[in-house]
């Protein structure tokens, strides 16, 4: 079974000002502690992490040592890989940033931090552009759209998304407010940057049931987004398949329906390329690939698309493959991931745990992504 990857950071000083009546916790955990208050942050994060202990044989998780999160995965009995050494004994933003930097640099589905609006700061200071996060609310102000409700919700998304839900993918702010002006009666806040977080999208039940979603509507959705952002002298390849030659038909585009063909400009460059002929074209050059999964068994790469090889992957990016698929067809895997089977199992441990889907207009949706190793049983 693949396992899911997911990073831990907790903030063990999150909180701390809240009960001391200190209006937060930033620079003032030393006299928090004086007037007896607790940490409280591990067990929040406690509270979101056991409704992942059913699926602890499928999980590592990423973490830094001692109270920032190893502790308490090991306390709890969850894998995991220590990253980084902590600065001193105390914790600090510093030691936040260093370790969302060691464990983005290791890649992961998803990062779970723990604290407040001090905390998604730092975390927004150093995060890379595009990377799922999520936060366990334990901070004393949480103005940030980066966190969960509640730390069960937190724990219950995650789940979510660890067992194949459709979860949107979206951008939140990071806001905080001036601890010293509030301190003096003042309420100050400011913007600080966004994150991307995933959020639950409630899609599979309704599209069961319901089955109201038109394959035909959702592509002409998608293929005004990609319209109203093509990037110029960008080369964009369109896989095979039925989803991406009715994306390139509403683009008014004329290309081979099982073959791959590269676009830019807005206009068709190439026509079913060789995979020769497709690294010419990508090598050197900005580019974009998009693939469709095969409905009810998932596999993205290595069956049908050939063309799109280990070396035009490395050519172009594994941050610019995009994946393009209705609720519909996701809803088909029943949970399973998409699977990778590239030829090349270097490549393949290189990918992320979550592929990025486009699903509708301006609607990108995060899906478990593992290494695929059975045959295809449907055509693209």
């Amino acid at each position: 079974m693949s396992v899911f990857h997911l990073g831990l950071i907790i903030n063990p000083l999150a909180g701390l000002g809240g009960p001391a009546a200190l209006k937060g916790s930033d620079g003032m955990a030393a006299e928090a502690i004086a007037r007896g208050a607790e940490p409280r942050a591990a067990e929040r994060t406690r509270v979101a992490l056991e409704l992942l202990l059913p699926l602890q044989e499928r999980l590592e998780f990423l973490t830094f040592p001692g109270a920032m999160g190893g502790d308490l995965l090991a306390q709890m009995g969850f894998n995991h890989r220590l990253l980084g050494e902590l600065a001193g004994q105390d914790t600090s933003a510093a030691d936040t940033r260093a370790a969302v930097q060691a464990v983005q640099a290791e890649g992961v589905g998803l990062l779970l931090f723990a604290g407040g609006d001090g905390t998604a700061r730092d975390v927004c200071e150093v995060a890379r552009e595009g990377l799922a996060v999520l936060g366990i609310p334990a901070g004393v102000k949480i103005q940030s759209g980066v966190y969960a409700v509640s730390p069960r919700a937190a724990g219950e998304l995650t789940r979510r998304l660890v067992e194949g839900g459709l979860v949107r993918l979206s951008s939140a702010e990071v806001r905080d407010i001036d601890e010293s002006a509030l301190r003096e009666g003042r309420v100050t806040a400011r913007w600080y940057g966004e994150l991307s977080v995933p959020q639950e999208g409630g899609f599979v039940q309704q599209v069961k049931q319901g089955g109201v979603e038109s394959e035909e509507l959702v592509l002409s959705e998608i293929a005004a987004w990609l319209e109203d952002t093509w990037e110029p002298d960008v080369r964009y390849v369109f896989g095979p398949g039925s989803t991406l030659h009715g994306l390139a038909q509403n683009l008014r585009l004329d290309t081979t329906l099982l073959g791959v063909d590269v676009i830019e400009n807005g206009q068709v460059l190439a026509r079913d390329v060789t995979e020769a002929q497709l690294f010419e074209l990508v090598d050197g050059q900005p580019a974009r690939v998009l693939v469709t999964a095969i409905g009810g068994q998932g596999h993205i790469l290595g069956r049908g698309n050939q063309q799109i090889s280990p070396r035009v992957l490395r050519a172009v990016g594994l941050d610019n493959l995009r994946v393009v698929a209705t609720k519909r067809k996701l809803a088909t895997l029943e949970g399973r991931p998409l699977l990778v089977d590239s030829g090349d199992a270097a490549l393949d441990d290189s990918f992320p745990d979550v592929a990025k889907v486009w699903a509708g207009y301006k609607e990108e949706l995060v899906y478990p992504l593992s290494v695929g190793g059975e045959e295809s049983r449907e055509p693209l």
